[in-house]
């Protein structure tokens, strides 16, 4: 419900009025208002007019002064002007024309008048030049401005010339002719240019200027379009060197819509190119001599073109010499004689060859370079197996790595040459066939090893400084490049020598004696046990077959222990002959620095092997003694020595077995070893066969303590 509110009334009650009512009479207020403005603006509006009254009487004070002065001019006498009778045109010139002569008239002067239309071409007369347009005259009512760009350069053009142009529009905005010079020329040459076209004969046209993409071509006035792809067979690099030539040119595209004409060179030469082709193609022939222009250089040879046809030039058929890229001879547009190799049929291709113009210089090479004959050259090229010599343009020789020092070991010939330097060297050998001669250096000095024997007899000693310790043995430096080798078993006549550095160390100066010299493989075998006497045969007297001793344990292994007998000679006791039935493995039952008692079970001088044996030794003796032997070295207290050793030295371990288990080889060839009577195992080989074997190829028999230390060493 709408809830009533207190209105004062005039008389000053309070009313309740309805909220309806309230709205309403706002309402009303409102319009008041609206009705009060509306009367302001009424009341405004007689001060207006008022205005306009003032201005009024000024305008008529000013008129009132005008209108005094026209009273007075009327009141003035006026003079009178004579009157003229209606005369005829013919009574002024006193001449009457007929009809004959009117119409002639007539047609005089609407003679003067053309009648022009748009879209034609017309005639008209140069009445100004400026230096944007060109004025004509066409007989209309007003004259034409073309722009000075339509006209050729250089301008010819002057005042007075008769011009023809086309009519594109008779009035424009500003209400002057439309005119067009090269559209007057386009339709003028149009159909002759289509004709050309049609029957794809060739035109003329002169290069006026270059635009993007190509070339603007005048053609009988007009104007057309030459793309940079269609100007030569090949790329052209500079345009510009075009302007103003004149050339053959053959229609491609025409619009004429559009004004569009499209012209080639190309074509043209393309044309031509196959004419030449078909025509040199039956003149050509092999063993003929050419003159071609270099059309493009690649890395494998160049391209020739014979005019008309492309002859490939191989780089190995340009120079007797060497050569390593095709542009060290030729550069492009070269004009060079070239010689017909060969012709495909087929695929039109031709062979070319440069240097086939000059002699074969490896003609009479034998005469030339003989054999042990000394030369000089250049080197020009290194590899990893020698250099390369020119000895003159398109004859080189190798000098191989081995060829370049009687005495030093050479790892890359640059280290004692470079390229260009100039080198002399001797002939060795020359492949006519296959165009190789063998050059080389060292043979420029002696042989030091001719003189060898006299150097260094066999038997003679000499002073060396040690230069390098293998596994096998020690080489010993002479002189400069000469060195000789000790072998390991050539180091002591009694020692077990496992590694050359247990006695000798490197830059170590000693004295060896010389005992062989291979002239064939340039090897010298040293020795340094053959300073001192052989004292086997004391030693086969004192420990001959059978003969008992006390032998301290120097070395436990696997297969046995090796024993010092009396500080002069050692021997060896195999595991089968160290009292135990069981013992399998000697280490940890045996200990270095211990002494047992043994027999000799075995004895050979010239192996310089002894045998010795603990079972033997008790073999004579009471049961009691031996096991008061075998109670001191119990195998059960000790567990395997296989169960404590690390797991590298268990596989060392077991190939060390796995050789032990080779077939030996003869005796003859195999020198003294730690082996037992059974199985006849041989340790090391004899001094001559390791001395041929190469650092890289060690004893495959050596013992496992010996393969052990050796890696150890390396």
């Amino acid at each position: 419900m709408a809830q009533a509110k207190n209105v004062t009334t005039n008389k000053g009650k309070v009313a309740k009025v309805s909220k309806r009512k309230a709205t309403t009479a706002k309402k009303t207020k409102k319009t008041k208002t609206k009705i009060t403005k509306n009367r302001a603006q009424f009341k405004a509006v007689p001060t207006e007019v008022k205005q306009k009254q003032k201005t009024e009487i000024i305008v008529t004070a000013r008129r009132k002064r005008v209108a005094e002065k026209a009273k007075m001019r009327a009141t003035m006498p006026s003079t009178p002007l004579p009157e003229v009778n209606r005369v005829r045109l013919t009574d002024v010139s006193g001449v009457v024309y007929d009809d004959p002569e009117y119409q002639r008239m007539s047609a005089m002067y609407e003679s003067t008048i053309k009648d022009i239309k748009e879209g034609e071409i017309v005639n008209g007369t140069v009445l100004g030049v400026t230096r944007d347009d060109v004025i004509v005259d066409v007989g209309f009512k007003s004259e034409g401005i073309i722009s000075i760009s339509e006209f050729p350069a250089p301008l010819n053009i002057k005042v007075g010339d008769p011009i023809e142009v086309y009519l594109e529009q008779i009035e424009d905005s500003n209400g002057q002719l439309i005119l067009s010079k090269q559209k007057a020329d386009f339709m003028r040459v149009w159909e002759q240019i289509r004709e050309k076209h049609d029957s794809g004969e060739t035109i003329e046209g002169r290069i006026s200027r270059r635009i993007k993409g190509g070339l603007v071509v005048d053609i009988m006035g007009v104007d057309a379009f030459l793309p940079g792809s269609q100007v030569a067979l090949r790329q052209v690099p500079d345009f510009d060197a075009l302007l103003n030539q004149t050339m053959k040119l053959k229609i491609i595209k025409i619009n004429k819509a559009r004004r569009n004409i499209v012209v080639s060179r190309r074509v043209v030469l393309e044309d031509e190119r196959e004419d030449m082709r078909e025509k040199l193609l039956e003149e050509i022939a092999v063993d003929q001599v050419r003159q071609g222009v270099v059309k493009n250089i690649t890395d494998f040879g160049v391209f020739i073109d014979l005019g008309g046809v492309d002859g490939l030039l191989h780089i190995t058929d340009m120079s007797w010499g060497r050569i390593r890229h095709p542009s060290e001879l030729v550069s492009l547009g070269d004009k060079i004689d070239v010689k017909i190799l060969d012709i495909d049929e087929k695929t039109s291709r031709v062979s070319l060859g440069l240097k086939q113009m000059t002699p074969y210089p490896w003609e009479n090479i034998e005469e030339k370079y003989p054999l042990g004959k000394k030369v000089t050259g250049r080197v020009v090229s290194i590899t990893d197996y020698g250099a390369f010599v020119e000895l003159e343009k398109g004859i080189e020789g190798l000098i191989h790595i081995s060829e370049m020092s009687w005495t030093q070991h050479i790892k890359h010939p640059s280290k004692i040459m470079n390229v260009n330097d100039m080198v002399e060297a001797v002939v060795l050998s020359v492949d006519k066939e296959n165009e190789k001669i063998s050059l080389g250096i060292k043979q420029m000095e002696p042989d030091p090893w001719n003189t060898i024997d006299e150097k260094y007899p066999i038997g003679k000693i000499i002073t060396g400084k040690v230069r390098n310790l293998t596994a096998f043995g020690a080489f010993v430096e002479l002189e400069e490049g000469i060195d000789g080798l000790i072998h390991i078993s050539d180091m002591s006549w009694t020692k077990r020598i496992q590694h050359p550095s247990e006695i000798l160390r490197k830059k170590d100066k000693i004295e060896v004696k010389v005992i062989k010299i291979d002239h064939d493989n340039r090897r010298i075998s040293l020795g340094l046990k053959q300073l001192s006497e052989d004292p086997w045969p004391e030693i086969a007297k004192k420990y001959a077959v059978g003969t008992e001793c006390l032998g301290t344990i120097t070395k436990v292994m696997d297969r046995g222990v090796i024993v010092d007998l009396d500080n002069v000679v050692e021997g060896f006791v195999p595991t089968a002959q160290l009292g135990h039935k069981d013992l399998t493995n000697p280490t940890g039952v045996f200990k270095q620095g211990e002494q047992i008692p043994l027999q000799v079970i075995e004895f050979d001088r010239y192996q310089h092997k002894i045998v010795l044996s603990v079972s033997a030794y008790y073999k004579k003796r009471e049961r009691t003694e031996l096991d008061k032997f075998l109670s001191k070295y119990s195998v059960s207290e000790n567990k395997p020595i296989a169960d404590v050793m690390p797991e590298k030295m268990k596989q060392k371990t077991q190939d060390s077995t796995a050789k032990e288990n080779e077939p030996a080889p003869s005796p003859e060839n195999v020198p003294a070893s730690e082996t037992t009577p059974t199985d006849n195992v041989t340790e090391t080989k004899s001094a001559e066969t390791e001395e041929n074997q190469t650092p890289s190829e060690p004893s495959s028999n050596k013992t496992d303590d010996n393969n052990e230390e050796t890696e150890t060493k390396k």
